[in-house]
């Protein structure tokens, strides 16, 4: 299959799959998803693979989170019905869902911007390496909307009340402290050095890596992490279609576009920002825009 948003290679028993949207600080549109989804399947089924990298295009993000302005979902209604809403749920919800699935393990390399979504998705990958550059945040708070999957607490313990309840973004030592991120590294050596790591794993025998995984996932499973996934899934549903400020920020992004509901967004918060929480962003393009 011929793709179009991802990149994917395979290297001495290991397939990296790269998000391919740098215009868009790579975020997760609808066919990213799919193509996504159809790689990681070829690397599920490939004998000659062990190990997944995910990684971002171009170094500044490994993604900003799904895209608010999709142009797979252009001409669709701004104003969902709790069907529409559902539908495109379970659609990121499989997204997410596919790394923690497939039999073999998966490595989140995370270069620059990993925010909303795209930390949701990092978080269900086996491993996460960043750069000493990552900025991460769960940005869809400030959106008024929620986590499809909730996979930080089980991550991080309840630490994660603060980062989820403000919506703050953070730096990649604090991610490092936290736990969140496995190690960091200087960004020119992220790739030689997650490379190194993966390499590693895969000299592995191949069922001791699918069992280990087994083994592990089902240790969350027994401890309620599906049900807790579900019931998730039914806060976020409820966040998304509620009558709050998340729906005047659909109206001015229909009305004036992104920039302008992004910017609305921003004034609420402006007043109590402190030099750490503050959404800072590369001049020339901003993140926030697909922070969903």
């Amino acid at each position: 299959m011929a793709y179009s948003t991802i990149l994917y290679e395979v290297d001495d028993r290991v397939a990296q799959i790269t998000f391919n949207r740098p215009s868009k600080m790579n975020a997760l549109s609808l066919r990213l998803a799919a193509e996504f989804e159809d790689a990681l399947a070829v690397a599920d089924r490939d004998p000659d693979v062990r190990v997944v990298v995910v990684t971002g295009a171009d170094g500044r993000a490994f993604s900003s989170g799904h895209d608010l302005d999709d142009d797979d979902e252009k001409g669709q209604p701004r104003r969902r019905s709790l069907e529409d809403w559902k539908k495109r749920h379970n659609e990121d919800i499989a997204f997410d869902y596919s790394v923690f699935h497939c039999s073999k393990p998966v490595i989140a390399m995370i270069n620059g911007y990993c925010l909303a979504g795209a930390l949701d998705f990092a978080l269900m990958c086996d491993l996460r390496y960043c750069s000493d550059d990552s900025r991460f945040g769960v940005t869809q708070t400030r959106f008024a909307a929620g986590s499809l999957t909730m996979v930080m607490p089980w991550v991080i313990g309840q630490r994660c009340r603060e980062l989820i309840y403000t919506g703050d973004m953070f730096d990649a030592q604090e991610a490092y402290r936290l736990g969140l991120v496995n190690r960091v590294f200087p960004k020119e050596r992220l790739e030689e050095e997650v490379t190194r790591i993966a390499k590693r794993i895969s000299r592995v025998a191949l069922p001791t890596l699918v069992w280990n995984k087994k083994a592990l996932n089902n240790t969350l499973l027994a401890a309620g992490f599906d049900s807790a996934q579900r019931y998730a899934a039914e806060a976020c549903l409820i966040m998304n279609s509620s009558e709050s400020e998340f729906k005047h920020f659909r109206e001015l992004q229909e009305a004036e576009g992104v920039a302008a509901a992004i910017k609305w967004r921003d004034s609420i918060f402006a007043p109590f920002e402190s030099e750490t929480s503050a959404l800072s962003s590369p001049t020339t393009s901003n993140p926030r825009a697909n922070a969903s």
